[in-house]
Parts: C-alpha cells; sequence; structure tokens
C-alpha cells in the first residue's frame, strides 16, 4: 500500500523555511572558483589558502553529504563560525514523502523565495530497481511546452531552478537515503563509490532541461566531479523534447548521455503531441541527434515514446519509427501511457505494445517496455506537478486507516 508522510513538522534542521528570504548566499552550487572567490570577498580566508579551503569544503558538502557547517570537523571552530555567519549550506524543506506500493518514493520540496517571488514547490522522484536506483530530477517549476499527453505541462512555469536547486534534490534524496557516510566515520575514510542508493540520475523530472541550460550544465558538471558526487557521466541522462541548438551544446560543454522525447514519426502529429516540434522540426531535431558527440554502440541515444492508443500506435508507426532512425546508435523506450485527472488519451493496449516492441526489436533496436513505476503516487513519467492536491496529516491518517482494515491487515 502506498502511504504518505506530513514532514513539515520535523523537516531538517538546516532547512530554508518557506515565507523566509535567504539572507545568507549558499555554497552549493558554486564551481570551485566561484567558491574561492566568495570566500575571499567574505574576507573568511586570504587568497593564498582559498584553494585549499575550497578543497576542505568540496569533500564536506558533496562526499559527506554535511549539510551544518559545525560538523566540518577538521576546521578550526572559528572558521566554522564565520563560514556560518556568511554562508548556508541548508537543505529545501520536504514538504512530503510519498512511498509507492513498488518502494518508488516521490518528495515534494519547498524552496524559499528568490527575490520578490514566492517560495516554489517541485516534485523528486526515486526509482529504485535491481542493482541501481535513479533519481528523476527537476529542472524548472511547471514548465512551457504544454505536451498534450503531460501533467507537468499542465502547469504553467514559475521560474527556472537554480543549479542550488537543482543539486538539493540529488544531496536531499542521499540524506533521506542513508547514502552518505555516517558522521562517525573518520574524515579521512576512503568512501566506496559502489552500492549507493543513487547510482544513476535523470533530468526527467519536471521542465525542459535546456530551457535552462546554463544551470543545468554547471548542476550536472558539479554531480560528475570525480572529487566529490562522482557520478560517471555515462549514469547521467539528459531528457529533451528537441531544444536542438543546445542538444549541440550538450554534447560540447556537458558530455552527459543524451534522451529525446520523441513520441512521434511525422511533423504533424508531433506538432501536437509536443509543440516545440513547430520551432525545431523532426529533421532538425534528427541532424543533431546524429551528430551529437560520442555515439557509438555502447553510448546510444535514448528515444522515449509514450504509447497512445490508436495515436501513435500502430505497426505502420513502428515502421516510420525504424526509418526515422535509420544509422542513430539508440536505444527506443516504450511507456504505456500514464493517466492522469483530466487527461484525454489512453493507454495502448498491452498486446499492440508487445507487437510494436517486437517489430522494432526484430529491425536491431534495443526497445524494452517501460515498467510503469509509482503510479498510485502519481510519480510514472508525465505525472509530476508541484502544486499537489494533499489531504491534511489527520484525514491521511484516517483514510491510511480505513484501508488497512478494509484489507483485514493489523
Amino acid at each position: 500500500m502506498a502511504f504518505s508522510l506530513d514532514l513539515t513538522a520535523d523537516s531538517t534542521r538546516n532547512a530554508l523555511r518557506p515565507g523566509m528570504a535567504q539572507e545568507k548566499a549558499s555554497l552549493i552550487g558554486l564551481t570551485r572558483a566561484e567558491m574561492a572567490k566568495a570566500l575571499v570577498n567574505a574576507g573568511i580566508v586570504p587568497e593564498r589558502q582559498a584553494k585549499m579551503r575550497v578543497q576542505q569544503l568540496w569533500h564536506w558538502l558533496y562526499v559527506r553529504g554535511v549539510s551544518d557547517f559545525a560538523h566540518m570537523f577538521n576546521i578550526s571552530k572559528d572558521l566554522r563560525a564565520a563560514l556560518a555567519e556568511h554562508f548556508s549550506i541548508g537543505r529545501p524543506e520536504i514538504v512530503e514523502e510519498q512511498i509507492s506500493n513498488d518502494g518508488t518514493r516521490k518528495w515534494l520540496f519547498r524552496f524559499p523565495p528568490r527575490g520578490a517571488g514566492r517560495p516554489v514547490e517541485i516534485e523528486t522522484v526515486y526509482i529504485p530497481e535491481e542493482g541501481r536506483g535513479t533519481l528523476c530530477i527537476s529542472s524548472q517549476v511547471g514548465c512551457t511546452l504544454t505536451c498534450s499527453f503531460c501533467h507537468t505541462g499542465t502547469q504553467k512555469l514559475v521560474r527556472n531552478l537554480t543549479a542550488e536547486e537543482i543539486l538539493a534534490q540529488l544531496l536531499s534524496a542521499r540524506d533521506r537515503l542513508g547514502d552518505f557516510p555516517d558522521r562517525d566515520t573518520p574524515a579521512g575514510a576512503i568512501v566506496p563509490s559502489e552500492g549507493r542508493k543513487v547510482s544513476n540520475i535523470v533530468m526527467m523530472g519536471m521542465g525542459e532541461p535546456l530551457y535552462n541550460f546554463e544551470a543545468v550544465k554547471k548542476a550536472l558538471l558539479i554531480a560528475s566531479d570525480g572529487d566529490g558526487l562522482a557520478l560517471s557521466k555515462r549514469r547521467i541522462t539528459l531528457s529533451t523534447s528537441g531544444v536542438v541548438p543546445e542538444i549541440y551544446r550538450t554534447g560540447e560543454e556537458i558530455g552527459v548521455m543524451l534522451a529525446i522525447s520523441l513520441h512521434a514519426t511525422n511533423d504533424d502529429l508531433r506538432d501536437l503531441l509536443v509543440p516545440i516540434n513547430k520551432k525545431f522540426s523532426l529533421k532538425e531535431l534528427m541532424k543533431a541527434c546524429r551528430e551529437y558527440p560520442g555515439l557509438s554502440n555502447a553510448r546510444r541515444i535514448t528515444f522515449e515514446y509514450v504509447m497512445l492508443k490508436e495515436v501513435n500506435d500502430s505497426l505502420d508507426d513502428a515502421k516510420a519509427l525504424v526509418k526515422l532512425l535509420k544509422g542513430i546508435p539508440a536505444k527506443i523506450n516504450l511507456i504505456p501511457f500514464n493517466p492522469w485527472p483530466g487527461s484525454n488519451y489512453q493507454c495502448s493496449d498491452w498486446e499492440q505494445i508487445e507487437k510494436f516492441a517486437d517489430y522494432i526489436n526484430a529491425a536491431g533496436y534495443a526497445s524494452p517496455i517501460r515498467t510503469p513505476r509509482g503510479r498510485d503516487i502519481l510519480a510514472a513519467c508525465g505525472q509530476l506537478k508541484s502544486e499537489s492536491e494533499r489531504l491534511k496529516k489527520s484525514e491521511r491518517l484516517a483514510l491510511e486507516a480505513m484501508m488497512i482494515a478494509g484489507h483485514g491487515e493489523a
């Protein structure tokens, strides 16, 4: 049975509270050069020591996962106090955690106001699988793309997330999953890179990552830094609906794996399903894919294809898909449509999805059918939306008690 935890009362001790302006600059999301400059400008360390101090801070922030300067035990007490006076390394507030009956987790994070804005909320999803755990990260609050089958697209864009806020989703998930070393582990100990619960990240949450390119780039380069979070770039996938100019930049400047939210094989249908196609046609998109750096059978582009009944799921569509992708090292993820309140589409029949997959597999493309995860908590592909309707805690507990009683459980 899926259940929810209301965490507003016992949020992380160092969380940034909603409704309060962020008075201190955060060190999370800064490059090494930016962090050194911030320390020197604050008068905390002389310039000759900045590189060494940044190295210490980087280790505590991204290897140890510390969110309180007081826990940086190999830094002097006076320096820790000075850092705490000028800077923040806190986490966002976790408003709610939902846990699906299949183990998928969804967090509703709340970030404080930026400038004259309001606090904002976004959703992040963790999907445990055999041998790995994948974190689905958001890049924007809302979305501008209005893809007709996507729940997130029904929420207007509020603003881009900062590099700090993108990384905070990863750091908070690792906190919640116990994926950082214990505080008692010696500071100089070598922390194993294997066996982590979050082994992969995908930029497939709320928003279009390539419409927030600079912040996404900075966050992903920090996430893949070998002296910090140390995620291999082959374990980071950025999904785009087809912002063609930034696809080239992604390959050249970030170098992570690429996924394309495709869903149609002709411009007329894709204009309807994925309206950005009116700006960047399939011809332009396929050209950018063919020219993506480092493509090989071991480094393929993933094409995401949501299966919509009697819309894009015929064998003729399958044949057109194979023809469209000819010559591109590719994997095609077939995604059974995940329904959401008010959607106008239906999921393709399972027998039809299997026929579609069989044709593509026979043509030489890996074509896994993605197992729907977290549907019961609206955490599946295309279901994320920050303005979740949430029951009050007392109502939710009462409802869960009724459900348990109805199933005859103790």
